[in-house]
């Protein structure tokens, strides 16, 4: 089916696609291979555990401080238990893989198919490549029960804003979002409260987002509206921590 394709044949589906209507046959047929690939992320990670999902640019090398910073993020997230979920690529994704993987937690990754192809990381104990963007975001949110934001560019901003609104609109649990780098998110912050001093959003809103440097604060914050919250308890599961609601 759709695997088989290559990534620029995938991308130019999706692509005409989204340019206006099709035969309905053709568009019935578009439905079938999303469900597919819907499918198949069901099947291969159904058994990762609650998540954190780490979101950040692809482009910070090794030697960049949020590179190290997400690292130890990494490192910290897989020490209280959770599995550390990113899009599978490079930059601060492979960071926060390769410090959960490096400190013996479990990293998983969903990587995105490009014409130009992006790699998984080598810091994964399981991936999944996919082909449709909203797929692969529909994913990351799902299995997880906080999403930690990192200076990234537009795609960032687009997982940042999917996971607020649908905490806003309550189609997800009011899960912990935290902006990792106050320095670099300042325009950004102030911009959201912005929108509340004009009542576009709820003054009550801001209280979904949690900004800070610290990564003791993090942790903090994530066991009081993480663990704590929705009553998260660790345990043994196939030579690793596992979550369970209690």
């Amino acid at each position: 089916m759709a695997k088989n394709n290559s990534p620029r044949e995938i991308l130019t589906t999706e692509s005409s696609f989204l340019r206006g209507p099709k035969t309905r046959l053709k568009e019935l047929w578009f439905t079938f291979k999303v469900q597919y690939h819907f499918i198949r992320a069901f099947r291969k990670l159904h058994f990762i555990g609650p998540c954190v999902t780490v979101f950040g640019s692809a482009r910070f090398p090794e030697e960049n401080f949020f590179y190290k910073k997400a690292e130890e993020i990494g490192a910290t997230l897989a020490s209280m238990g959770f599995t550390v979920m990113t899009g599978g690529g490079p930059g601060i994704m492979e960071a926060a893989n390769k410090g959960a993987y490096e400190a013996g937690g479990y990293s998983v990754g969903c990587n995105i198919v490009l014409p130009k192809e992006q790699k998984p990381n080598p810091y994964l104990h399981k991936w999944i490549n996919i082909p449709y963007f909203f797929v692969r975001k529909f994913i990351l949110i799902k299995y997880s029960y906080a999403f930690i934001v990192m200076p990234g560019g537009i795609g960032t901003l687009d997982e940042l804003f999917e996971s607020l609104t649908l905490i806003q609109t309550k189609m997800i649990k009011n899960f912990p979002v935290i902006l990792f780098g106050k320095d670099y998110h300042k325009e950004l912050y102030d911009h959201i409260q912005i929108m509340a001093r004009n009542e576009s959003i709820d003054e009550h809103d801001m209280k979904l987002l949690f900004i800070t440097d610290s990564v003791d604060e993090m942790k903090e914050h994530l066991r009081i509206h993480a663990i704590k919250k929705f009553g998260l308890v660790k345990r043994p599961f196939k030579k690793r921590w596992w979550f369970g609601e209690s």
